[in-house]
């Protein structure tokens, strides 16, 4: 039988009736006849220079101003020698530092570049951004021409609206891939760079650079380096500042330099300083090397500064609210984020993924292994925060329930492996998302870390409590002490170290759990450490703490919402909740509880009597413009998750949370 079909139906009919005719969006084969050519493709520029592993001729000589804090400027000059290859091809190509390392996603802050201006011998030359990659510039030279000259200004975000804050009043934080430019061509590692900032007067800085003793008035000239450590050293300047040396075994320096938003912030005793000093010590401990010539903390205590916790080889960038010391009973919530950001000297700048390292800061990066970059020093970084005394047994392991708890319920298990989530920086980049724990995010850093908890724990039993992840630690990041030169690993790596530790299928124990749908967390960890995963209507002790530091109730395993203290605003609807099924959704705002006006107490208390007299919670809701009524049938009260110990067990967690000597 022939079927004719018409042109504007071919497309569903071949649907319905399995022929194979022309879809109706294929082009007329008469086109060419008609008249009208199809259009060709532009083609692509030549590509951009190649990054070779020879010497840059020459030192790159980088100033900065940082003093304008009214309009959260800062102006730059650079002056950068003009190879001979480039003369001869008559152009130099400059990249703004895209990739930036411990983002793992191309997040350079480009769009706030502004004011660039190139001249040799006092003469602009106009300039061209490259048409595919924006974060490379174009600068036609002569063969005369052996020097360049920058002038640029970063328009650094004035509010969190347009991005994260790095100047206020009183504090400012130079991240030098914000404020340079470096020639294309050439490995990272081989541009030395000579870096000088000028601060408000009497302010004080403190960085893992080194000055090299020509302070000039307010402009600190630092020494030359190559430009992969200039970037990863950056700068905590501040008006309040002080510095404190934790002492180290070994006799390599360790210090924690603090700027806050008031004087009376950096009040701290010291017992809480002598807690910092055994951080140090205990890490020293479990990682048995230093890959450091010196350690500095960058730690801003304020609420005005933007957040950030960003690990370098030599320091980090740790922010905490500015009554971290001031607050101490209730500040232990954040105290892990030191102990993780120290720990990645070791796991992330020393050892790191191969396929992390790049020959330069706009070479592509693939975070294939960011369980355990990331994973593992989430691990440590909580294990190391209770072995300190920065939050005690106790927190530490109502932290370790409250993480196990949300990831055994994330949604998103159900079809998302812990492996596509190390794509997710790139996917995403950190924006907000809607429906997280369906999404899954960067599940990596604290899924991850029950995978590593599992393998501790696997160690221990197979070993009749001989070894443990302790002894993999010392294996794997504390080879080449007190070398700074990164040792890249690959998967293969990290399984032939761990059957050094104790013979066992770790391939398969770890393909199993991060590359394969879970559709529950690994917490065998748990069960192996002496303990299970309960739950009850006592609040989680860390959850609730967290809750009030920020203006936050967290009603997320009996609704499934965590809600603004402030305003009933719903910050998370976890998927498939009873709150979901409802129909609610984030940044709906709950205006009353069962006829009366909204406030956490009488939430807490309508969920409550929900639990016995089976009337559905009713909720009078504001979405944007709109207000509806929302009933949710839940009856199973008040829920927070806990560890308890299991009887007859070896209590193998408290070993692990306890202090080495």
């Amino acid at each position: 039988m022939t079927i004719r079909l018409f042109r504007a139906g071919t497309f569903l009919a071949a649907l319905v009736l399995g022929t194979h005719a022309v879809p109706a969006f294929a082009a007329p084969a008469s086109a060419s006849a008609q008249g009208q050519p199809q259009p060709e493709a532009t083609p692509l520029p030549s590509p951009l220079p190649q990054p070779k592993d020879i010497a840059f001729p020459g030192t790159l000589k980088l100033s900065v101003n940082a003093t304008d804090l009214d309009h959260h400027v800062m102006t730059m000059h650079e002056t950068v020698p003009v190879p001979q290859s480039a003369r001869e091809a008559g152009e130099l190509v400059l990249l703004y530092p895209k990739w930036v390392p411990g983002g793992h996603a191309p997040e350079g802050t480009i769009m706030q570049l502004g004011g660039l201006v190139a001249s040799a011998g006092g003469k602009t030359i106009p300039w061209l951004r490259d048409p595919v990659d924006v974060f490379a510039f174009h600068v036609p030279v002569t063969k005369d021409q052996t020097q360049l000259d920058l002038d640029f200004k970063l328009l650094s975000p004035v509010t969190d609206d347009e991005g994260r804050v790095v100047m206020t009043p009183h504090i400012v934080n130079v991240q030098w891939n914000e404020v340079s430019l470096y020639p294309a061509g050439y490995y990272s590692r081989n541009i030395p760079v000579q870096a000088s900032v000028t601060l408000p007067h009497g302010w004080q800085a403190a960085t893992a650079l080194r000055t090299n003793g020509n302070a000039t008035g307010d402009t600190l000239n630092y020494g030359v380096v190559p430009y992969n450590t200039l970037v990863d050293s950056p700068i905590f300047a501040g008006a309040y500042f002080r510095k404190v040396a934790l002492n180290a075994p070994g006799g390599v320096p360790v210090t924690l330099n603090m700027v806050a938003d008031k004087p009376g912030d950096l009040a701290y005793d010291d017992a809480e300083l002598q807690i910092h000093r055994n951080l140090v010590t205990q890490a020293i401990l479990t990682f048995g090397s230093q890959h450091y010539a010196h350690y500095d903390f960058l730690m801003a205590l304020t609420d005005e500064l933007g957040g950030i916790g960003l690990e370098h080889h030599q320091s980090s960038e740790d922010s905490v609210s500015e009554d971290y010391f001031t607050d101490w009973k209730h500040s232990f919530p954040q105290r892990d984020l030191l102990a993780h950001e120290y720990t990645h000297s070791w796991n992330g700048k020393y050892r790191r993924p191969a396929d992390l390292y790049g020959p330069t800061f706009n070479t592509p990066q693939r975070g294939s292994l960011l369980w355990v970059y990331e994973g593992q020093t989430q691990f440590w970084g909580n294990v190391l925060a209770a072995r300190s005394g920065l939050v005690s047994k106790d927190q530490g392991f109502e932290a370790l329930a409250l993480m196990a708890a949300s990831y055994d319920a994330q949604a998103g298990r159900a079809w998302r492996p812990v492996a596509d989530t190390t794509n997710d920086p790139i996917i995403a980049q950190r924006a907000p998302q809607s429906w997280r724990d369906y999404q899954r995010s960067e599940d990596y850093y604290v899924e991850g870390q029950l995978v590593w908890l599992d393998a501790d724990m696997m160690i221990r039993k197979l070993s009749h409590d001989t070894k443990s992840l302790d002894d993999f630690a010392k294996a794997f990041f504390g080879t080449n002490n007190g070398s700074i030169i990164v040792s890249t690993y690959t998967f293969d790596d990290v399984v032939l170290t761990l059957n050094k530790v104790v013979p066992y299928d770790w391939a398969k124990f770890l393909h199993e759990r991060i590359s394969t749908v879970q559709k529950r967390a690994p917490l065998g960890g748990l069960e192996a450490g002496g303990y299970k995963l309960v739950f009850t209507d006592k609040e989680n002790a860390f959850e609730a703490q967290a809750g009030k530091n920020r203006h936050r109730l967290s009603l997320r395993f009996s609704l499934g919402v965590i809600i603004s203290a402030k305003n009933g605003k719903l910050g998370t609807v976890a998927w498939d909740s009873p709150a979901y099924k409802a129909g609610l959704a984030i940044h709906d705002e709950i205006v009353a509880v069962n006829g009366d006006t909204f406030s956490p107490e009488g939430l807490i208390d309508a969920i409550k009597a929900a639990k016995t007299d089976k009337a559905p919670i009713t909720l009078l809701v504001k979405s944007g413009e709109h207000y509806r009524t929302v009933a949710i049938p839940y009856h199973d009260g008040l829920r927070y998750p806990h560890l308890e110990r299991l009887d007859n067990t070896p209590d193998r967690l408290t070993t692990l949370y306890s202090p080495r000597h």
